[in-house]
């Protein structure tokens, strides 16, 4: 077997590895050799069909193995002495391709880009701010209010008073298809909170402005896809009687309040919170100190990208940023998207950044244990829900799937262990400061 370097132009490399036709047949003998003792033949014990027989009847079969078997040995010997990590699956082809006949030498071309040499950076010089953001009494007090916006009650208007949107009315109702009622169409003393978008259609907003005692005939009509058959499309009256009007009520911030979202008391829930707003405010930091961290690690390590790599994500991002301009194209049956200078710009950092911390990881013996690859795979499981078994294992046969879990935990185990490294300092801030750096973030 031979390998010759046939291009050698920065991160490009080229190979013609040359497979003897000897080393080929070879091959085959020893595979055949291999499987002789469990081959049976009519008229031959088991284990004695003689080789010449067993290669005519099944050397050219495994022609084929053999000669993938020795080219991918070749390219695994390569990689093994040279060192080189290809960045991308490697393009392999075969010179002779339909023209090669058995008896000749196998030429192959292998053409790939190595991963470059990473500079390791002195991490110990990096210096970092970590915003930090202590719940006060105003965000605690702001939360629990929208918790019991949450578990809202409704108490009568005074007299005469018209519903507004958000409101809820009693009201009995029977519903009519060309005059005559239709089943399920009717009730007594049903609460309908205006807005809420429960009812048919245009209902709602017709009972916008009612009072107590009024009677009203909504005018409506069914959609097409109704799930009744026998009114998908047809006009309806529904003659409504309001019962009473409501204002909504917000609940008293007390222990009963607590009680309903499973604390055992005011204070209780007041410490939930606090730790709930203490941990958003600390993940929140984390992605503004992650960033400043790749940003330092960007301007401090530099090194050649293979282009196959930045080529790629560029058309990543262009693709991406384009579905976002256009939400209402839901395929990929549009027209090619050329990316910019800026997309090119930003695939350069990303490929960087994703290789550096890639080798910080593989020289660190950084990975994802299989305990956090399930727990991603369970957090995307419960998306759906009474399909969480199907997504699991839909997730276990898919390996592109798997990476996709795989690389943001992997990244956030990488940055853990660097930020580790760096000089951090805390710096306490207001909760308006924090979210004004978040804001920040959003605008790059």
């Amino acid at each position: 077997m031979q390998v010759t370097e046939t291009l050698n132009d920065g991160l490009k490399r080229g190979y013609e590895i040359i497979v003897t036709a000897a080393e080929l047949d070879a091959k085959v003998n020893e595979k055949l050799v291999e499987a002789q003792p469990e081959i049976e033949m009519k008229g031959f014990r088991k284990g004695k069909v003689p080789m010449a027989l067993l290669k005519k009847q099944f050397g050219q079969r495994l022609l084929g193995e053999a000669m993938q078997e020795a080219v991918d040995g070749a390219m695994s010997e390569h990689f093994e002495q040279t060192g080189d990590r290809p960045a991308l699956q490697p393009a392999v082809e075969m010179v002779d391709g339909e023209n090669w006949k058995e008896g000749d030498d196998v030429k192959v071309t292998m053409t790939y880009e190595a991963l470059p040499e990473i500079p390791e950076p002195d991490l110990g010089k990096i210096k970092l701010e970590r915003m930090v953001v202590k719940p006060d009494d105003a965000a605690v007090t702001e939360a629990l209010e929208s918790l019991a916006e949450n578990v809202q009650d409704f108490e009568s208007r005074k007299k005469g008073s018209k519903a507004k949107d958000g409101d809820q009315v009693v009201i009995d109702f029977v519903g009519k298809v060309d005059g005559e009622a239709f089943e399920g169409g009717a009730a007594e003393d049903y609460p309908l909170v205006l807005g809420s978008g429960s009812f048919i259609p245009g209902f709602e907003e017709q009972l916008v402005g009612v009072k107590t005692g009024e009677e009203k005939n909504v005018e409506v009509t069914f959609p097409e896809d109704y799930g009744a058959e026998n009114l998908k499309g047809k006009a309806a009256v529904f003659e409504c009687t309001v019962k009473d009007v409501k204002a909504p009520k917000a609940a008293e911030i007390d222990d009963e309040l607590a009680k309903k979202y499973g604390a055992e008391d005011l204070d209780a829930l007041k410490a939930q919170i606090s730790e709930r707003l203490e941990a958003e405010y600390a993940g929140a930091a984390r992605a503004v100190i992650k960033r400043a961290l790749l940003d330092k690690l960007d301007d401090a390590v530099k090194f050649d990208l293979p282009p196959s790599l930045v080529e790629a994500e560029a058309k990543q991002i262009a693709h991406q940023l384009w579905h976002e301009e256009n939400p209402e194209v839901h395929d990929h049956n549009h027209g090619e998207v050329e990316p910019t200078d800026e997309h090119n710009r930003l695939a350069e950092r990303r490929v960087r950044l994703g290789l550096l911390l890639a080798e910080i990881g593989r020289k660190n013996e950084i990975e994802v244990t299989d305990a956090e690859m399930t727990q991603a795979i369970m957090n995307q499981a419960r998306q759906y829900p009474g399909q969480e078994r199907q997504f699991f294992e839909f997730i276990q046969q898919n390996q592109q799937m798997q990476q996709q879990l795989r690389a943001p935990i992997f990244e956030d185990k990488v940055v853990d262990h660097v930020l580790e490294q760096t000089e951090v300092a805390e710096k306490e801030v207001s909760k308006d400061d924090l979210q004004k750096a978040i804001e920040a973030l959003d605008e790059e």
